[in-house]
């Protein structure tokens, strides 16, 4: 069985398109306002999604299913790096998001939303490589 990431993959390239459209407008426009809430919007679509599949990709290093399913989103990243499916550097990274991400269920401020804009070039760097590691697993 092959994971399939390409929602995953669309949700990046979204995040990507979007981010890319944010330099060419002024920031007291409507249209910047758009650009940035739509790229925080997909950073939270990419984070869930990665966990998620993240999670199918590291059940083989676990004796049963429950096992998996009981972790949290962050020990998916470590048991990741732990079995050389992502680099400690990586890991730490991940790690970051995720808490930056729980930031956005008490705050979406301006200033979230700009802080959110800095992460995102290596985030989807992060987001291509784990997609790739991930699709690259088949069971059989």
């Amino acid at each position: 069985m092959t994971i399939n990431t390409d929602y995953l993959m669309r949700c990046v390239d979204a995040l990507e398109a979007a981010c890319g459209q944010v330099p060419n407008h002024e920031m007291d426009s409507v249209m910047y306002d758009v650009y940035r809430a739509a790229c925080v919007k997909q950073f939270e679509l990419v984070l869930e999604q990665s966990g998620k599949l993240l999670r199918k990709r590291i059940r083989p290093y676990f004796a049963s299913n429950q096992q998996v399913d009981r972790l949290h989103f962050k020990d998916c990243f470590r048991h990741a790096a732990k079995h050389g499916l992502l680099t400690d550097a990586a890991c730490e990274r991940w790690l970051r998001y995720r808490d930056h991400r729980n930031s956005t269920v008490h705050d979406y401020g301006q200033k979230f939303a700009e802080e959110t804009l800095v992460l995102l070039p290596i985030f989807v760097a992060d987001a291509k490589e784990l997609s790739a590691t991930i699709a690259e697993y088949t069971d059989g």
